[in-house]
């Protein structure tokens, strides 16, 4: 059984529909990547499964469970987190207390989460008291992962972490992901970087037009003739 599974999913907004019968499954201890030109529905997808968006149509499943249309706080209860695009860090609040927003939920442990954390981004233990607002865009996106961490997640939901970051940031995060992949977190990430999100993935599924064009294992969707025709219109 997945630990994730999207089961024909239709999602809209107002009268735009999005997504058409979307399906895919994450295995447990997988990190997956969720690729697709701008406008595919790929962050659809992550606030389909956050509760962000109520899905019109089909099923959505966590650990066996159906968790459409739950809401969002239930859903994180469950076990997942949704690091969002852009950061949304809360600006004029300190380090210390956006992390303490993260860990509501029972089964966040904060003191733990809060040291482990700190273990994997040592520059926000230093930053405590400072304003989220007036950290770097490499910092904000580290607090904006830790944030999620502390809800103590065994999925971790990320939409485009790497985005604006500059090279040495990115070897950093792709350092954390992997050591929390190591650690059994499962992890599907939103990524416009193909190449970089391929080589850290186990499994990929790529988007066009709000439907699944691709499904399979990393290293075949990296070689499929389908994928430059998504993204490059190849024949």
């Amino acid at each position: 059984m997945p630990l994730l599974e999207l089961d024909a999913v239709d999602a809209a907004y107002g009268d735009l529909q999005v997504l058409w019968s979307v399906s895919l499954r994450v295995e447990a201890g997988e990190v997956a990547c969720l690729l697709g030109p701008n406008g595919s529905g790929k962050s659809t997808v992550m606030n389909c499964i956050s509760g962000l968006l109520s899905p019109r149509a089909g099923a959505i499943r966590f650990d066996g469970e159906r968790i459409d249309g739950c809401p969002t706080d239930r859903i994180v209860a469950r076990g997942i987190a949704h690091v969002l695009e852009r950061r949304r860090v809360f600006p004029y609040m300190s380090v210390l207390d956006n992390l303490l927003l993260g860990g509501f939920t029972a089964r966040a442990r904060r003191p733990e989460q809060l040291e482990r954390v700190f273990g994997l981004f040592p520059v926000l233990r230093a930053r405590r008291p400072q304003l989220a607002g007036t950290l770097s865009g490499g910092e904000q996106q580290m607090l904006a992962i830790g944030r999620g961490l502390m809800a103590g997640p065994r999925l971790l939901l990320v939409d485009e972490p790497f985005l604006g970051l500059a090279p040495m940031v990115v070897r950093g995060l792709l350092g954390v992901f992997a050591a929390l992949n190591r650690e059994g977190m499962t992890i599907l990430l939103v990524e416009q970087n193909v190449e970089l999100a391929l080589g850290m993935a186990h499994r990929g599924f790529v988007l066009e037009s709000g439907r699944v064009m691709i499904d399979g294992p990393a290293r075949e969707v990296r070689t499929s003739g389908e994928l430059r025709r998504v993204f490059l219109g190849a024949p």
